[in-house]
């Protein structure tokens, strides 16, 4: 799937057609403890819901904002190097990193899908970057009836033992073709490497993007 980075859009002038008013959802705070000691927090989470323009229901646009946290008592102290595929060494459970432990965070969107954990764990149709996520970056999504996808807002390599966050403010996601309903749901994965590999991911509540 390619999905393209487009530009932020800019708010003024003089609209024409029917006026909608935003919604504002308020997300709760959450927290889960791994493996190796590691607890991954959530706080702060909100978004912004607008209706396309062009009234059609099928467009939608969601703005994003929270922070990501992790609190890493115990891990490698590591370079990042070039990414490499898997290759079942021990203690990487044949995952495929970068050499170096990392906190990563983004959204789960989906397209007349209810993203529980059977959504999230098959049917998920691509994966793309929103690079800049944390100055208000911008990307657009084409998604069909029961397409689920994965947009990465940013992430943080952990080098050594410490406390590691992401923060995002207004991170821009255009849905495009979704004529039903549309969901989005927040994730953060903290990926340990080492010989004691481990992955804990803290999922967000699911919320209605229209």
């Amino acid at each position: 799937m390619t999905v393209g980075i487009g530009s932020l859009l800019v708010a003024g002038g003089t609209a024409t057609g029917p006026v909608h008013a935003d919604a504002f959802v308020a997300l709760p705070d959450g927290q889960k403890q791994g493996p190796n000691g590691v607890v991954v927090t959530r706080s702060g989470e909100h978004a912004t819901i607008s209706p396309s323009l062009a009234d059609n229901g099928a467009g939608r646009t969601v703005w994003v904002s929270g922070n990501a946290s992790a609190d890493v008592p115990d891990t490698p102290e590591t370079k990042p190097g070039p990414w490499n595929g898997p290759n079942n060494a021990p203690g990487t459970n044949n995952s495929s990193t970068h050499g170096s432990s990392i906190i990563d965070t983004g959204y789960i969107v989906g397209c007349q899908v209810n993203i529980g954990s059977d959504a999230i764990s098959a049917g998920v149709s691509g994966s793309v970057s929103l690079t800049g996520g944390s100055l208000g970056g911008s990307v657009g999504l084409k998604l069909g009836p029961g397409q689920v996808v994965f947009v990465e807002i940013d992430s943080k390599d952990i080098t050594k033992p410490g406390h590691y966050s992401v923060e995002y403010q207004d991170a821009q996601m255009q849905i495009q073709n979704c004529a039903g309903y549309a969901q989005a749901r927040a994730y953060t994965v903290v990926e340990i490497v080492g010989d004691h590999y481990s992955k804990t991911t803290l999922y967000g509540q699911p919320f209605s993007i229209g």
